[in-house]
């Protein structure tokens, strides 16, 4: 298993590199990030993560005038609730000059080509795509081209999609990326996890590094993935799991990421080999750590899973925020299809799923386009 360097950390080496994902948490404060920074630090976290969006480039029209007014809204429509939330640039180096005080490495999830370049610019020493954009081809391409390490989440992906990724990172010889087993389902059942996952990649990938995303509640099966070969851990992060706020309910609070922390560095004092897949040899070790609760999780999240595939747990994250194929600009009937054409976007509603950028490059539409406007396999 290969092991590359991020700033002044290494990943992929025998100590496991801990993300607390703050993503939207800090509510659009920019002193909550700040703090949550500190709490992610005082708790023994390498590394802290924001999300960063150009919403124009990742949001079709339609997704961001979209009525968005439940409990958990910040805005009359969804793009008024993101817009909201997401933080400017100069705001991020604020953050990240903050990180860089407390020696905690900063980066975040790039949505969009426009994002992934904001943080070059940045000059973040790892960039995370997140498992919204594992589909996402020109993303997965422009990113696999730079020299910035890569973090990769790889739930609502079939089994074929995480092959590519791992052709697309080849064809660039690309070797400073991480791949994570993840299951984007908020928050996940102890069933649904599949830890045994990080086994297959691990058979399929032998020269990747592994980790592991986790969105289940409580801190017992994300160290039962260490003990299983997890390199590189993240988990959502918040000082409350009270506030407003989808992701709140299952991220860690600031108590049990020190915990999960404390518990990840127990396992690896044991230096067991990355080739363990025995249940038992797993859950022996993990006894002492664990409640009897928490090991039932534990047995229930290592169960095998056949192949991976999209889950049905998946499902509703992938239609809300999923990416689909969408027409750049407006385009005449006649017009034959390049890849400057075509994106991927979160739309509305969901369509023709972003794997499939490179079958429309060289079509010839059959009718007049609009900007936004989802493809359909009879435009052509």
């Amino acid at each position: 298993m290969l092991s590359f360097s991020v700033g002044n950390r290494v990943i992929g080496d025998g100590r496991t590199f801990v993300i607390a994902e703050i993503g939207q948490n800090h509510q659009g404060d920019i002193e909550v990030a700040k703090r949550m920074i500190a709490e992610a630090k005082a708790a023994g976290a390498d590394c802290v993560k924001f999300q960063k969006s150009c919403l124009r480039e990742k949001f079709t029209h339609n997704a961001l005038q979209r009525q968005y007014d439940g409990p958990n809204s910040w805005g009359k429509t969804y793009g008024d609730h993101k817009e909201f939330l997401e933080f400017t640039i100069e705001q991020y180096k604020l953050l990240q000059s903050y990180a860089n005080e407390l020696d905690i490495t900063f980066t975040a999830s790039a949505m969009d080509i426009q994002s992934l370049q904001d943080l070059y610019d940045l000059n973040v020493p790892v960039i995370k795509i997140g498992s919204g954009d594992a589909n996402n081809i020109p993303l997965l391409v422009s990113a696999a081209k730079s020299t910035v390490p890569l973090i990769i989440s790889t739930g609502m992906q079939h089994e074929s999609m995480v092959h590519r990724i791992v052709r697309i990172m080849r064809d660039n010889d690309k070797i400073n990326y991480c791949l994570l087993h993840c299951v984007s389902a908020y928050p996940t059942a102890p069933s649904d996890v599949h830890l045994r996952m990080l086994h297959t990649y691990r058979n399929c990938f032998p020269n990747v590094c592994l980790g592991y995303s986790g969105h289940e509640l409580g801190t017992a099966i994300s160290t039962a993935a260490v003990a299983i070969g997890a390199k590189v851990i993240e988990r959502h992060f918040t000082l409350d799991k009270r506030q407003k706020g989808t992701d709140h309910k299952l991220s860690l609070e600031p108590s049990e990421l020190r915990q999960l922390i404390a518990r990840i560095r127990t396992v690896e004092a044991h230096n067991l080999p990355t080739h363990v897949t025995d249940d038992q040899t797993i859950l022996d070790l993990l006894s002492p750590l664990l409640s009897t609760t928490e090991l039932t999780d534990v047995k229930l999240a290592i169960a095998p899973l056949p192949r991976k595939s999209v889950l049905e747990c998946e499902m509703p994250c992938r239609l809300k925020l999923g990416k689909s194929l969408v027409y750049r600009n407006s385009l005449k009937s006649g017009t034959t299809l390049t890849e400057h054409d075509i994106c991927a976007k979160v739309s509305e509603p969901f369509g023709i799923s972003a794997e499939r950028f490179d079958e429309f490059i060289g079509k010839t539409l059959n009718k007049h386009v609009n900007e936004d406007e989802n493809l359909h396999e009879t435009n052509f």
